[in-house]
């Protein structure tokens, strides 16, 4: 009797749980008030050093973080760079310019859908997507490379539309 009570109540938790509607996309991977669940303020990782906002030291990653974020998110089987993106992009092209010594690598993602080549193929589209809007800001394309990890590397490894989101960007890393 008890190991039946005990998993009602987990039931009941479970669904309560998958009844939350705060994590609903608006199609482009992100939520509908901000970037995708589980993704900091300006796109970036959940968290923080707990040193606060603007602590971090100048031109570090940290800073990048805090100041601009470090990702984009994109639609699915697109490279396009839609108006969200582009907010975190201004941010870190301003961020680039005001740390002039400072080069990065920008690497393109994917969900989990589709062969590995066309995966390696669009997050290459991405990550260029991506370092042409820095060049048309006045970023030179000699501080910034380029790399496709396809769908290798994903963010969030679970499976549906949550998870896909997380893993459809572009994010830039300090070299």
């Amino acid at each position: 009797m008890k190991s039946l009570t005990m998993a009602c109540l987990a039931a009941v938790a479970l669904l309560a749980a998958c009844g939350n509607d705060s994590n609903t996309t608006n199609g482009n991977g992100a939520g509908l008030n901000g970037p995708p669940p589980g993704a900091g303020p300006n796109g970036g990782p959940p968290g923080g050093n707990g040193r606060g906002p603007g602590n971090a030291p100048p031109g570090s990653q940290e800073d990048l973080v805090q100041s601009a974020g470090d990702r984009i998110f994109f639609d699915t089987d697109r490279s396009t760079v839609n108006d969200q993106a582009r907010a975190i992009l201004d941010k870190q092209a301003a961020w680039m310019q005001q740390n002039p010594n400072v080069q990065v690598w920008v690497a393109g993602n994917c969900d989990d859908r589709g062969t590995e080549e066309y995966n390696l193929a669009l997050g290459q589209r991405r990550a260029n997507a991506d370092k042409s809007y820095l060049m048309a800001h006045g970023i030179a394309a000699t501080r910034i490379e380029t790399i496709s990890y396809g769908k290798s590397r994903p963010i969030d490894p679970g499976n549906g539309a949550q998870a896909w989101a997380q893993n459809r960007n572009a994010i830039t890393s300090v070299k």
